[in-house]
């Protein structure tokens, strides 16, 4: 593997633990779920750091799969540089088969800001990084626009808010695979009110930034990285001309 930079690194760490993943799950087949899961979790884990400590040696890393020691280690928060990773978002699509809405995430925090970031989704053959952001698509003029939600467990506030709108709810597994269908035109937005971690949005959200989308707090706030709590329980991601009108319903769910 040959690297330049840190958008190069985030890219090439993404697709290589999916090109794992995908063997894996060609080698294991889908008659046990729970296992594949759990293999799947712990193989894409063991790549991603390994590699890291090789090749960023001096930088600290945030994993979905790393222990709570490791989680609460206080050197992450006093570092520069982290890099926060999300193994295999989305392990319960990963699991089965025909399933292509799952990713592996892996972003790069620096003082404060998401400098680096790539989904790589390679059941559907394809990485967003943030070296090369997509173009966002232009925001339909007469469609009714389209928000992504969880395929298992639409949460009661989306629905309601897709009625005051005017949307429609499209289901897609993984967070990455939701942010990911934003920049690409499946969808026009993303919304999550049910509880996520840090690992969960932050290369989707680097990405997102890069590509000139909209990426907040359901409030308008700013998302933030490399917490003491890695929980972001929230978020919003749309294309820019529909994030006035999403936060505007959501401020009158909320009253």
């Amino acid at each position: 593997m040959t690297i330049r930079d840190d958008h190069e690194l985030a890219r090439d760490l993404a697709e290589d633990a999916g090109e794992r993943l995908l063997a894996l799950r060609e080698k294991e087949g889908f008659g046990d779920p729970s296992a594949l899961r759990k293999e799947g979790d712990a193989a894409s884990h063991r790549f991603l750091m390994e590699a890291l400590t090789r090749l960023r040696p001096s930088d600290s890393v945030l994993s979905e799969e790393a222990t709570q020691q490791e989680r609460l280690d206080p050197r992450r928060l006093r570092a520069d540089r982290v890099w926060i990773v999300d193994p295999l978002d989305g392990t319960r699509e990963f699991a089965e088969e025909g399933r292509q809405d799952w990713a592996v995430h892996v972003a790069l925090w620096e003082r404060g800001e998401l400098v680096a970031g790539a989904v790589a989704l390679p059941a559907q053959g394809r990485t967003l990084f943030t070296g090369n952001p997509p173009a966002l698509p232009p925001l339909p003029a007469e469609a009714r626009p389209r928000i992504a939600v969880s395929r298992t467990r639409p949460p009661e506030f989306v629905r309601n808010l897709a009625g005051l709108v005017g949307a429609d709810l499209v289901p897609i597994g993984s967070a990455g695979a939701k942010i990911s269908a934003v920049l690409t035109g499946e969808v026009e937005a993303y919304v999550h009110a049910g509880g996520q971690y840090e690992w969960d949005s932050a290369a989707p959200v680097a990405v997102a930034l890069a590509s000139g989308a909209h990426a907040s707090r359901i409030d308008g706030s700013s998302l933030t990285y490399n917490q003491g709590n890695p929980s972001l329980p929230d978020i919003l991601v749309s294309l820019p001309g529909l994030a006035s009108t999403l936060l505007a319903g959501i401020r009158d769910l909320h009253r």
